[in-house]
């Protein structure tokens, strides 16, 4: 069957929305590699700033409120968020984007399978070769990455993938997304509470990363997202997704000077195009990313 044209404001908001998704790891790094935030903080600030920008938003909507939303969403999403933020401090901004990246398309991948929906030996190929590279990315030698933050990074795509997946079929998922921001923010303040006993630190510029990351790539990405989701069939909302971890890595090679090892390079082939040949032979509904 023939695709729909996708028409430009589509493809604008689509880009502007997975830029912003990037841009989430690549602040959360340059804040917490040079020391200049805690991760619990930075949990904290980035859910107060994005649930302030989303809740403005619905009142430019004229719907005050937040309706939707629920708390085992709310535990999901801040569980994301938090194991997100303590990654980063070991991890570079593209390792740790691809590691989020497989595990959440694998948790849902996963749970579809659980549930009854049964791959062909195509889909099947291209998840094997998925999880083989986020193996090979988290494998022993010089170039790996820290087990402490890779085994954080995937659990906070569990959690994403958790989330998504308690997502499905909301009718206003911008409303949604608010009222789990709002519920979310007790969790961080007892989590920053806690942290406190050990000492927290905060500087200018990591409060400005924390507040940009929550306001301007989840407040304002998620809102350009829900805008752009209209105009995508299901596979095109999914696939286009698989642009996020490459616009990290290249982002976190201009910004942060980060290198582009060999490791990563054939880790990113196998994981986003194992993911590619899952998608890429069926219609499946898109999930939200970081």
């Amino acid at each position: 069957m023939k695709q729909p044209r996708i028409r430009i404001g589509t493809i604008a908001l689509t880009g502007l929305a997975m830029a912003a998704f990037a841009a989430n790891s690549v602040l959360c790094r340059l804040a917490l590699s040079h020391a200049a935030i805690d991760p619990a903080t930075f949990t904290l600030v980035r859910l107060a700033s994005g649930a302030c920008v989303l809740c403005l938003i619905l009142s430019l909507r004229r719907k005050p409120e937040p309706s939707g939303g629920s708390w085992p969403a709310s535990v999901a999403l801040f569980a994301y968020v938090a194991t997100f933020s303590f990654a980063y401090a070991s991890l570079p901004a593209g390792t740790g984007s691809l590691l989020l990246f497989g595990a959440v398309q694998t948790t849902m991948v996963g749970y579809g399978f659980v549930r009854g929906e049964r791959l062909s030996a195509l889909q099947w190929f291209g998840l094997t070769i998925a999880v083989a590279g986020l193996a090979a990315l988290v494998a022993p030698g010089a170039m790996a990455p820290s087990v402490a933050g890779a085994c954080l990074m995937l659990a906070a795509g569990v959690a994403w993938g958790a989330y998504s997946l308690l997502g499905r079929g909301i009718t206003d998922p911008l409303s949604a997304t608010a009222g789990n921001f709002l519920r979310s923010l007790p969790i961080a303040i007892g989590l920053s509470l806690c942290v406190l006993l050990f000492g927290t630190n905060l500087t200018a510029i990591g409060f400005a990363c924390a507040i940009l990351s929550g306001a301007v790539a989840s407040g304002l990405g998620y809102t350009i997202w829900y805008a752009a989701l209209p105009g995508l069939t299901p596979a095109q909302g999914a696939s286009v997704q698989l642009s996020v971890p490459v616009i990290t890595a290249l982002a976190g090679a201009l910004v942060l000077g980060e290198a582009i090892s060999l490791r990563l390079s054939i880790s990113s082939l196998a994981i986003l195009g194992g993911i590619a040949l899952v998608f890429g032979s069926r219609e499946s509904a898109p999930s939200r990313t970081s």
